[in-house]
């Protein structure tokens, strides 16, 4: 059955890297919900054109998210991914899509419409080679690149009827698929002081800004709670005037960890703030908006399946994690079996790099089938 997919898919090469190429022309910045929308009716229609039942998640403010399904059966499996990008409308124009030395260059083709229609690709192999029984859910959603506020219940709950997760963003270097990624926390720290002539009466003030560099300093000691734990104050502002006691002072801070439990103690950690300027306060919002993908027995097993997939395909499949986070935090999180980052192979994600190896295309959707099928085969035995 493996070498038909692959077969399959390699006849299918111009297909896939069209596809690929019509939604990256359709640029889709997570904040332009109008070009989201537009990009969404393109990706409807292709999934339609294929055999999908396709639903769209109308939303009032993000881009219409996209639910498909192929096939019959009891059994599911989920392949989740987003169609929003970080670049904005034009930035074709200064990277216009380009075929050069193996590789497509362009906003959007790595991160992540080359792993959309790897996806589409695989249920078009298994429609048309096998007789595989179960469903192919697919959930492209719209606004993954600003922490999916409006996508994370529905990806949860089509998550929790599934057998298993398969997440299309993008390989590591060389095409490694993701067993861990670290969970996501943003916090604002708010200090406030009391405004004073910092000629005449500086005494009788309070510097927020004084405090805030305290707490700046103090908050480095995050990075001893464990070794995975990762803090960058990226925002700061504060005061008003060099001659005025600074009464305001804020920072925004981004917060990454590997664990569950390290993520509650960095919690923790960050609001029981204690000030260190007479006369300040300090308020803390924020959360782990993201929990981390941990490599757990359930993720170790889908990798070696998938590793044993690609081995008789001819290549050797890697694993390894990162920093950044995913849709596939959500669903690993609910101890949903979770593979991520079996999308397109390339680099450049966010960088005016970005690219895709085409040669890749074809033999990853012929993976992505042939794990979807011993998937739902393994269900099936199980009852």
């Amino acid at each position: 059955m493996l070498e038909d997919l692959l077969r399959y898919c390699e006849t299918e090469r111009h297909w896939v890297l069209e596809t690929t190429m019509a939604l990256a022309r359709l640029e889709s910045p997570t904040s332009d919900k109008a070009a989201v929308d537009r990009c969404g009716v393109e990706l409807a229609q292709r999934m339609l054109a294929i055999g999908g039942v396709v639903n769209r998640l109308e939303q009032p403010e993000a881009g219409d998210h996209l639910r498909a399904e192929f096939g019959t059966g009891v059994g599911q499996v989920l392949l989740v991914g987003h169609f929003d990008t970080v670049w904005p409308v034009g930035q074709i124009g200064k990277m216009p899509l380009e075929l050069r030395d193996g590789c497509l260059f362009g906003p959007g083709v790595l991160d992540m419409k080359g792993g959309i229609a790897i996806g589409m690709l695989a249920a078009r192999a298994l429609t048309e080679v096998t007789s595989c029984a179960g469903r192919i859910v697919m959930l492209w959603t719209s606004d993954e690149e600003r922490g999916s506020g409006s996508s994370r219940s529905v990806i949860e709950r089509e998550a929790l009827q599934s057998n298993a997760v398969f997440v299309l963003e993008p390989g590591l270097l060389g095409g490694a698929v993701k067993t861990a990624r670290k969970g996501c926390g943003e916090f604002r720290l708010k200090v406030h002081g009391v405004a004073a002539h910092a000629g005449v009466e500086p005494d009788q003030g309070s510097s927020a800004v004084h405090e805030l560099a305290a707490q700046i300093v103090d908050l480095q000691r995050l990075r001893a709670v464990a070794a995975g734990v990762s803090l960058n104050v990226g925002v700061i502002a504060g005061g008003t005037r060099p001659n005025v006691v600074a009464e305001e002072a804020s920072a925004t801070v981004d917060i990454r960890v590997e664990t569950a439990e390290e993520a509650e103690r960095v919690e923790m950690l960050v609001r029981q703030r204690t000030t260190t300027v007479p006369g300040t306060r300090i308020e803390v919002d924020g959360a782990f908006s993201r929990p981390p993908l941990e490599r757990t027995d359930a993720v170790v097993h889908l990798y070696h399946r998938a590793r044993g997939i690609a081995a008789r395909l001819g290549q050797e499949l890697r694993e390894g994690s990162t920093g950044g986070g995913s849709d596939g935090n959500f669903t690993a999180a609910l101890g949903v079996p979770t593979l991520d980052g079996l999308g397109a192979v390339g680099g450049g994600a966010h960088a005016l790099h970005e690219h895709i190896e085409v040669e890749a295309l074809c033999w990853r959707a012929a993976l992505l089938a042939a794990l979807v099928a011993e998937t739902h085969a393994d269900a099936e035995s199980l009852g």
